[in-house]
């Protein structure tokens, strides 16, 4: 049985999501962050810079989202192209814009200063912004003339999953942020969240974390 660490609506949730869509028992473990866990010589045995998520598996502990989730696609089937699969390169292609383009620009929005120190906070919040914007466009037409059966509303989805976590920040980061992405401003990637946010298995996820119904197209 597979072991997560996690806290409420961090990267761990997508995590779950896909454990969930797959039907995989697990065990949910909620980290200690505000008692330092995540510093503790122990959390850093498993992941050494002391980051969300952790999945304990049958084959050692995983870290970084995006392995975690293409791990689980290749041992379970259904969610994602398999290896020999024609479609596997353009499925990877797409996922890793997603885990090297859009996760660390959103990542430079929440936390412009450890990017260039308060002093350049508003350069760096603007210029990711920008790129923000740029990639979520690009992916939005890329779903809008393909059409890919890896990231579709009929059937689900690891990608799905995946980009609607980082949705779901994007269009209600707080008060105390400027930008805000609504998925509704990119109407390929909206349809398809719509469709993942009413599978049992989100339902589910945003339940076990005290989370709306619409986890990623309008998030509370």
């Amino acid at each position: 049985m597979y072991r997560l660490h996690f806290t409420p609506d961090a990267a761990s949730l997508a995590v779950r999501l896909v454990l969930e869509e797959l039907g995989q028992p697990y065990e949910a473990r909620l980290i200690d962050r505000a008692g330092g866990e995540l510093q503790s010589e122990s959390y850093r045995a498993l992941q050494p810079l002391g980051l969300i998520p952790v999945l304990e598996t049958p084959d050692g502990p995983m870290f970084e989202t995006a392995a975690i989730l293409l791990y689980l696609a290749d041992r379970h089937g259904g969610i994602a192209p398999a290896p020999a699969d024609p479609d596997r390169a353009q499925f990877l292609k797409w996922l890793f814009f997603i885990a090297h383009n859009i996760h660390p620009t959103l990542l430079q929005l929440f936390y412009p200063d450890r990017t260039a120190g308060p002093d350049c906070a508003r350069q760096v919040v603007d210029h990711a912004s920008t790129r923000m914007q740029g990639f979520l466009s690009i992916f939005d037409r890329m779903l809008a003339e393909e059409r890919p059966t890896w990231f579709s509303a009929d059937r689900p989805s690891l990608m799905a999953y995946y980009l609607g976590l980082l949705m779901r920040w994007l269009a209600a980061p707080g008060a105390r942020h400027s930008f805000r992405f609504p998925p509704s401003d990119y109407p390929a990637i909206h349809a398809v969240l719509l469709a993942h946010e009413a599978r049992p298995a989100a339902i589910k996820a945003a339940g076990a974390e005290s989370l709306g119904p619409t986890l990623f197209t309008d998030p509370a």
